[in-house]
């Protein structure tokens, strides 16, 4: 029988690699395996916040990052209707700017980091099913492309698989605070589109334009609408597609009919926001497996850094002799304790149909500098949404109007 390790991610793109390397830094034996022969391309939003990158920069992954190209961004623009909220954060940890990487150049980053502090990678290796003794999760089934079946235990077995994650199914994790998504989303990228920074457009009829700059000298651009206009929308992509943009942010949709569409659309009809139960005997779970929320933020990423960080140090904590269970279980209660706010307002704007009240504060905030540049503190991880919408600091800004 093989030696146990102690510990094995399923999964190994933005939360699986961040554990695997921040535990095989430690000094543990980690194996991290995926499905996928990486590096490959997935659904994502790209954008990373300061926060996120903040984790990069303190894991030292930052400059690798930044050197596959990936455009800094520097201006930010957040609109509803008439009322445009535009400018940048305050620098966050020393983080002037923000990027927007494709996942094709992150991942193998963060995949190597891994490597390189001593983890085994393999990738091509499916999950088929876990080990349970008595209760206990204590390794896994893997089965490799050409069918070989192995197994492989482990004091704690990690599910960084994604939203359907084969490692959350098998234990039966039931989800919590679920909320419904509202909307569907096509994207696709384009060339020859000027760079104007990042853009969440929001327009009437609730319609929603994204738009930043990414890897090769391609923007990507979004679009959003309610899940009820799916049927129609899908039967002529295209031309919906830039009726939105033209819709919603006329000189945009210029641009973007001005430059070339070098890719296919991608569209996705998200799965619930969700909390899953995210700890058991013998296993955990983060990133997207654990929590998911609607990419209109477009958190996943630097909540997926986040999360990942904190796991390892609470693992780490229970292979050092602190039982597992407790360490576990407080990695849970502190990730849902540090996300409710952000949560809220996720699932609140996601709609694209803001209450009068949030409308009013879109306005004020518009045309506040201080304001303006605390929203976007709150958006790129500087401030808390509690912070940011604590009555008191509402009622300043709401006073300035």
């Amino acid at each position: 029988m093989n030696e146990p390790y102690d510990a094995i991610v399923v999964g190994a793109r933005c939360a699986g690699s961040p554990v695997a390397m921040l535990l095989a830094r430690r000094g543990h034996r980690v194996l991290v395996v995926d499905r996928t022969a990486l590096p490959a391309d997935t659904v994502s939003t790209h954008y990373l916040q300061q926060y996120g990158l903040a984790r990069l920069q303190a894991w030292g992954l930052l400059d690798e990052v930044r050197a596959t190209g990936a455009p800094p961004i520097t201006s930010m623009t957040i609109s509803y209707d008439d009322a445009v909220i535009c400018g940048f954060a305050d620098p966050i940890d020393g983080i002037t700017a923000t990027l927007a990487p494709r996942r094709t150049a992150l991942d193998p980053v963060l995949l190597r980091a891994a490597e390189a502090a001593g983890a085994e990678v393999r990738l091509g290796v499916a999950l088929r099913d876990l080990i349970v003794e008595d209760g206990v999760v204590r390794g896994v089934r893997l089965q490799s492309a050409d069918g070989e079946l192995v197994e492989e235990r482990a004091r704690v077995v990690i599910g960084a698989d994604g939203a359907r994650s084969r490692v959350a199914e098998a234990v039966g994790a039931g989800t919590y605070d679920v909320v419904e998504p509202s909307c569907f989303i096509y994207y696709s990228y384009w060339t020859g589109v000027p760079d104007t920074g990042f853009h969440s457009r929001i327009g009437l009829n609730q319609q929603q334009v994204g738009l930043w700059p990414t890897n090769d000298d391609r923007t990507m651009v979004a679009v959003m609408r309610t899940r009820d206009r799916y049927p129609e929308f899908r039967r002529d992509v295209e031309r919906n597609f830039h009726e939105v943009c033209e819709q919603v942010v006329p000189d945009l949709a210029e641009q973007v009919r001005a430059g070339e569409q070098v890719e296919r659309f991608i569209g996705i009809r998200y799965p619930d926001n969700y909390y899953r139960v995210s700890a058991g005997p013998g296993w955990a779970l983060v990133g997207d497996a654990g929590y998911h929320k609607d990419p209109f933020t477009g958190k996943g990423m630097s909540d997926a850094f986040t999360h990942a960080e904190l796991l390892a140090e609470k693992i780490a904590q229970g292979l050092a002799g602190r039982p597992m269970g407790d360490a576990l279980t407080e990695y849970t209660m502190t990730r849902d304790a540090e996300t409710q706010g952000a949560y809220r307002f996720t699932t609140m704007i996601s709609d694209l149909a803001l209450t009068p009240e949030l409308q009013g504060l879109f306005r004020a905030v518009s045309g506040n500098d201080p304001a303006t540049r605390q929203f976007l503190s709150m958006v790129g991880g500087g401030i808390s949404g509690e912070d940011f919408f604590a009555p008191a600091n509402i009622g300043t800004i709401m006073a300035a109007a």
